[in-house]
């Protein structure tokens, strides 16, 4: 098999070493010529490739590895482009969750008012990966896992609609994992899913095993009473933030109890209880940067300090391998059954074409064919179409330098419960966001 040669944009991210070592435990499945790092950060990224450096020449030295700055070095000669950026780091982060908070309304990081703010962010960001790899690299594959995935998807559909990019969620993957678990399977790769939604915001309608068995009875049973909380810690998040929203879940698929619910509506769906149980002073962006970029630089530093990853604790983040299975389905032309966001053109047969929805695809060398999902009831159709309508104004506010129309997608916005209240919370993130966003006229 070919030898690929992957473009890892986000190389300071504190999610990049266990994605290397994702990928190095899955080199029988996509061989690996070299792994090339950019960042904007020189010294951020000095510090997760110094330790990376030395974990490919212990454990896979024949994979060439860079780490740059320079846009031609990292995107030239490439097959694949994975990005996980974070435009602003986890320092704007905080400002998304707390300033909304402030004003009594949700702060989460890609829903509401904290979404929109990293999408104005990251939009250009992301573009300008997109630019540098059709300049570079026009055969490539850009798999992008950067959030807010939803925001970030409509922007490419609309500014970029040529290139070749795949977008993708790993909280549905997951949340799979955590349903195999809660009935006794080993890994999600057991079950075959229907589902429809937009990203953070979707539904599963079917679930069975590979010879056809219903599974979907024995998962709703287990959400209605646990939500998606297992007795496998191992597939939890440490965070208690994260076990409260695992739990929630079973609050949320009360309103359909025939299907099982994405965890992130519990913030569309119960904003007032979110509120009443959150902190203004600590949010899920300090838990982060206390909990896993604490960790990750302090094991990063040690591996560059003892020259050796041996007994380091980073670990494969190995719900991550979907990563490997998108980019093998390319390669190989696999036709892997994976959830992507795509346009829409008829998958969701009563919703607006141009959305970008999340549905199950095959995948193969000319990228994702949407498997048609049918008809969606009145209670998610509206939903999405409220939700989707907000995704679009956010694009169209930054393209156009629009201040009328990011205050109408606030507005428009479940999360947010006036206009009053959209404008006082725009007033406030476009003071922070200075020199992030475009100035808005």
């Amino acid at each position: 098999m070919k030898k690929h040669s992957i473009t890892i944009a986000g190389g300071g991210s504190t999610f990049t070493p266990g994605i290397v070592l994702m990928l190095l435990d899955n080199l029988e499945k996509l061989p690996i010529d070299q792994i090339k790092f950019f960042d904007k950060d020189k010294e951020r990224q000095q510090t997760i490739a110094g330790a990376c450096r030395i974990i490919l020449n212990e454990k896979a030295p024949d994979i060439r590895f860079t780490e740059t700055t320079d846009p031609e070095e990292a995107f030239t000669d490439i097959d694949f482009v994975m990005a996980h950026i974070r435009s602003g780091k986890y320092a704007m982060r905080e400002q998304d969750e707390k300033i909304p908070l402030k004003h009594g309304v949700v702060g989460q990081e890609t829903c509401g008012p904290g979404g929109m703010a990293y999408g104005m962010r990251s939009i250009g960001d992301v573009l300008q990966l997109v630019d540098y790899m059709e300049t570079y690299s026009p055969d490539a594959w850009f798999l992008n896992y950067s959030n807010p995935a939803a925001i970030v998807a409509e922007a490419t559909r609309k500014l970029r609609p040529e290139a070749k990019i795949l977008n993708i969620c790993d909280m549905p993957i997951g949340i799979e994992e955590l349903m195999a678990s809660a009935i006794g399977l080993e890994s999600r790769k057991e079950m075959e899913v229907d589902y429809y939604g937009l990203n953070h915001f979707g539904w599963w309608t079917g679930i069975r095993d590979k010879e056809g068995n219903d599974l979907l009875p024995r998962i709703r049973e287990h959400v209605a009473r646990f939500g998606y909380v297992t007795e496998d810690q191992s597939l939890q998040h440490a965070d208690e933030s994260w076990n409260n929203t695992f739990a929630k879940a079973k609050d949320v698929q009360a309103l359909d109890p025939s299907t099982v619910p994405n965890t992130y509506l519990k913030y569309y769906l119960y904003p007032d209880y979110e509120v009443a149980h959150s902190n203004p002073e600590k949010t899920r962006a300090n838990e982060v940067m206390e909990g896993r970029e604490s960790f990750v630089f302090g094991e990063c530093g040690k591996i560059i300090e003892n020259g050796t990853a041996v007994d380091s604790a980073l670990h494969i983040d190995e719900h991550a391998s979907y990563i490997v299975d998108l980019a093998r389905a390319i390669a190989y032309n696999t036709k892997e059954r994976m959830l992507l966001i795509v346009e829409n053109n008829g998958a969701i047969k009563n919703f607006e074409p141009t959305a970008m929805v999340e549905v199950p695809c095959l995948v193969g060398s000319n990228g994702p064919e949407p498997l048609v999902q049918g008809e969606i009831p009145r209670f998610q159709k509206g939903l999405m179409e409220q939700q989707v309508a907000v995704e679009k104004l956010v694009v169209e506010a930054w393209s156009e330098k629009s201040y009328q129309k990011l205050w109408q997608a606030l507005t428009l916005s479940r999360i947010v419960p006036s206009a009053q209240i959209a404008k006082d919370i725009l007033e406030d993130l476009q003071k922070a966001n200075k020199g992030y966003w475009p100035e808005l006229s």
